[in-house]
């Protein structure tokens, strides 16, 4: 089970006891004027097939959605523009617990804020008794955000959506002293990406965007190609590269999911070119023990974040990716070095 918890929402307004809930009244719904019907009998039947809630926005031709994948990675290819799906994108995630932090029409690209995963709650005992009232006094050590990155296709006719996870679990660092009533000092760390939480988000985009419920978990379900797909090579010049056995399109997709993943910003990309443009900062090179959140979110953080280039270039019927500086350059850096190792560990 997959559920979080980022906000408090108000509970529906009820109605009071002496009151009665208002009937609709249907004489004063204003007919459809682009109907044909003429008889009574058959506006009134067109009534009783209802239409979505209001506010539930689905896309018609469900057969227009589809997954791809490869290795651990999946992204959905909708027969819609990126205009169409961005409000129904933010509206879904609101809808599964999720605050928005970023919204980037402009780039494509939406991010929560971070939230309480609640699948680990105990489920038995007084919670079951009492259900939700006693949710606030229990709290679980992981948090997660989620990414989505809407493209347009080359052709113009689809938009592929990409959704990336991270995490971060609460460890201790030093442990409770049992004669005392302080707790033990905590510190949050980084979790890996969980391709299934990606798969479970990804599927209940589908179904919230009109697909069935069968036909979208068979999609997503599809068995996970075991073949190596990515090593890194040494130049002569000692610089490092990305060789990866798929043809340049599929590769500039699965980069820029890798990089979401991660969690590197990018601030642009140029697919013809095949560069994403990126901020990195490299946690190595930082030795202060501050704890990793107080290090990401906070202003006055040692390290600030560099700038480079992620370059894929077609090689025969495999693609190369490299790591260049922010004018363009080779680099040979321990964190370009680095940035190709996160990479591999994604695309391998």
């Amino acid at each position: 089970k997959v559920e979080y918890k980022t906000a408090n929402t108000l509970p529906p307004i009820e109605i009071p006891p002496d009151l009665t809930s208002p009937a609709r009244d249907n004489r004063y719904v204003v007919p459809d004027a682009a109907k044909s019907t003429a008889t009574l009998s058959g506006y009134e039947a067109e009534r009783r097939e209802g239409k979505p809630a209001a506010g539930l926005v689905v896309l018609p031709q469900v057969d227009r959605m589809r997954v791809e994948r490869a290795g651990t990675q999946r992204w959905l290819v909708v027969e819609e523009s990126p205009e169409k799906l961005w409000p129904l994108v933010r509206e879904f995630w609101q809808e599964n617990g999720f605050l928005i932090k970023l919204e980037a029409a402009d780039l494509g690209v939406m991010e929560t804020e971070w939230a309480e995963s609640r699948a680990k709650l105990p489920q038995g005992g007084v919670r079951s008794l009492l259900g939700k009232a006693l949710d606030q006094f229990y709290s679980t050590s992981e948090r997660d955000k989620y990414r989505t990155r809407l493209d347009r296709t080359p052709d113009g006719k689809a938009t592929e959506i990409y959704i990336s996870h991270r995490g971060m679990v609460e460890v201790y660092t030093t442990m409770r002293d049992p004669t005392s009533s302080a707790p033990g000092d905590t510190r949050w760390q980084p979790r890996e990406p969980d391709p299934e939480l990606e798969a479970e988000f990804l599927r209940r985009l589908m179904v919230r965007l009109g697909a069935q419920e069968e036909k979208a978990r068979t999609l997503t379900a599809a068995a996970v190609p075991s073949q190596q797909r990515a090593e890194i090579r040494k130049g002569v010049d000692g610089a490092e590269a990305l060789q990866v056995f798929e043809p340049f399109d599929r590769v500039w997709r699965r980069v820029g999911l890798a990089l979401d993943r991660v969690g590197f910003t990018v601030e642009d990309r140029d697919r013809q070119k095949g560069v994403y443009f990126v901020r990195y900062a490299d946690p190595e090179t930082e030795k202060d023990e501050r704890g990793l959140l107080a290090r990401m979110f906070s202003s006055d953080s040692k390290v600030k974040p560099a700038q480079y280039r992620v370059q894929i270039t077609q090689a025969g019927t495999s693609s190369q990716v490299n790591v260049l500086n922010k004018d363009g350059g080779a680099d040979a850096s321990r964190t370009a070095q680095r940035i190709l190792a996160l990479l591999h560990e994604q695309l391998k």
